[in-house]
């Protein structure tokens, strides 16, 4: 496969920040619509629309699982950072605060590649990591506007969430786009309905509607499609432009969660979750910089070694 063009990163870098903004856009229907339906059935609605989008989306692509014990694993993995998320929602998390503690995610991604992967991570990136991690600290420290149990829930579900994208770099090795998306939102209807018999993942009121109200109705029909097309516009853009360049924008959510979050819910985010969260940011980005550095450097090796052998 040839590699990719600058207009082919430019197109990559206009799906991913549209991508994240729908998947924001996603996040704040199915908030809007957990009080009348619950986590459980929310995740049942997922994967239904998102994954039927998924199938009218992939024009061609191969939706049969060829690592399918791998993608399953994934799969699996990813209900359960799906339904920590509602169920911090449903007890009142604001979006922002939410994506406040996955920014994150790229950080213990630096960790876990070390074991998962076998990669080098050099004093400069240790640094960073725990210049962020200072971030989170305060972010969630004793008193603050997080520091509440639901917290510790998001925290465990970024961690996972952390693992899933880096199973997703082995799996495009193997799988379709369209396979990967569309395993994942699948997986979610079971897992729905065996989170069914979970009393704390019902509405505050009791059991879900089987047909809930016409406004929520459509809020989840927006969920479920976002999320669907969402999957499809990453995936488009992660084969169109690198990683490292496209990565920064995970951090889109943020405003966009901010923006949402005040417009419908009149959510603020306090100083303290923003100014911790900028820590984590910043050493994320830096993060992302050094591993572009390296792997230029990598590069910059071999080529030498190559030309030195043919002369």
């Amino acid at each position: 496969m040839k590699p990719p063009t600058a207009e082919d990163a430019a197109r990559g870098l206009m799906l991913v920040a549209l991508g994240y903004a729908v998947i924001s856009c996603a996040d704040a229907a199915v908030k809007y619509a957990l009080p009348e339906i619950g986590a459980a059935a929310a995740m049942v609605w997922r994967g239904v629309v998102g994954a039927t989008v998924v199938v009218a989306l992939a024009r061609g692509q191969g939706l049969w699982p060829v690592n399918w014990k791998l993608l399953l694993a994934r799969s699996l993995l990813h209900t359960t950072v799906s339904a920590s998320w509602y169920v911090a929602w449903v007890r009142g998390v604001g979006l922002a605060d939410s994506y406040a503690v996955a920014a994150m995610a790229p950080l213990l991604m630096t960790l876990l590649a070390i074991p998962m992967l076998g990669e080098q991570v050099g004093w400069r990136r240790w640094a960073s990591t725990l210049v962020g991690f200072s971030g989170a600290m305060f972010m969630l420290r004793p008193g603050g506007d997080l520091w509440r149990w639901e917290t510790g829930l998001l925290l465990v579900a970024t961690a996972a969430m952390a693992v899933t994208r880096i199973w997703t770099r082995t799996l495009s090795r193997t799988d379709t786009p369209a396979a990967i998306a569309c395993c994942l939102l699948l997986a979610h209807i079971p897992m729905g309905l065996l989170l069914l018999n979970v009393p704390a993942m019902w509405p505050p009121g009791g059991p879900p509607p089987l047909i809930p109200g016409w406004g929520t109705l459509a809020a989840l029909v927006l969920f479920g499609a976002a999320n669907g097309l969402a999957h499809m516009l990453f995936a488009r853009a992660f084969a169109l432009a690198p990683i490292g360049v496209i990565a920064p924008f995970e951090y889109s959510p943020l405003i966009w969660g901010t923006i949402i979050g005040f417009t419908i819910w009149a959510e603020v985010p306090a100083w303290s979750t923003l100014a911790g969260a900028g820590v984590v940011i910043a050493a994320g980005v830096y993060n992302l910089h050094r591993e572009r550095v390296r792997r230029a450097q990598a590069r910059a090796l071999e080529e030498a070694r190559s030309a030195e052998s043919a002369g």
